[in-house]
């Protein structure tokens, strides 16, 4: 018999750092990575099947309808959820899964799979993150402006929650990288 998966939800406000240890720790790892769908439209370099599966607000709220994300939410006007099949199916053929879930979207994994790993990354502190906000450039101020004050809300969510197993704090990237790691190779050897 094949044990099963482990499911390691990241989660951070926006700027936080999350995408570049994400992709680090995938790089070391060889883990997998579930990829969520948005109705948002892309960012410069990203692609889609690569980075989000980019569909239309009718085609999203269809899958909504027939229960097939594992959890979604609004956010600035757009969709953004996780379709459910994928992440169960590898999890049960015994592959490790990385996901990037904001804290109500872990929540929302946490009441249908509460076996999964739950990690936090925070910032150093509330001046860097509006300075890496800003250091986007993709945005506007008030869109940033407003980023910073949802961020702040939900850190404070996140740590009330009791849904977060771990926190780092990514004030220096390959320390953060090396505790997400860890934390991913603790959980799927504890399988």
């Amino acid at each position: 018999m094949q044990d099963k998966g482990k499911l390691v939800i990241i989660s951070g406000p926006s700027g936080v750092g999350k995408s570049t240890i994400i992709k680090e720790v995938l790089a070391r790892t060889g883990v997998a990575f579930s990829i969520s769908a948005t109705t948002r439209s892309p960012r410069p370099g990203e692609v889609d099947g690569k980075h989000y599966h980019f569909v239309d607000r009718a085609a999203f709220e269809e899958m909504v309808d027939r229960g097939r994300l594992l959890e979604w939410a609004e956010v600035f006007g757009d969709l953004y959820g996780t379709p459910a099949k994928p992440v169960e199916d590898a999890v049960a053929a015994g592959r490790d899964i990385l996901m990037d879930v904001d804290v109500q979207g872990a929540v929302q994994v946490h009441q249908k799979m509460p076996d999964a790993t739950f990690v936090l990354i925070t910032p150093p502190g509330e001046l860097e993150l509006a300075r890496r906000l800003a250091g986007r450039a993709s945005e506007p101020d008030e869109v940033c402006a407003r980023r910073l004050e949802k961020a702040q809300k939900e850190i404070q969510t996140a740590r009330q929650s009791g849904v977060y197993n771990h926190e780092v704090v990514n004030d220096d990237l390959e320390t953060a990288v090396r505790q997400v790691t860890d934390i991913l190779n603790r959980e799927s050897v504890s399988q």
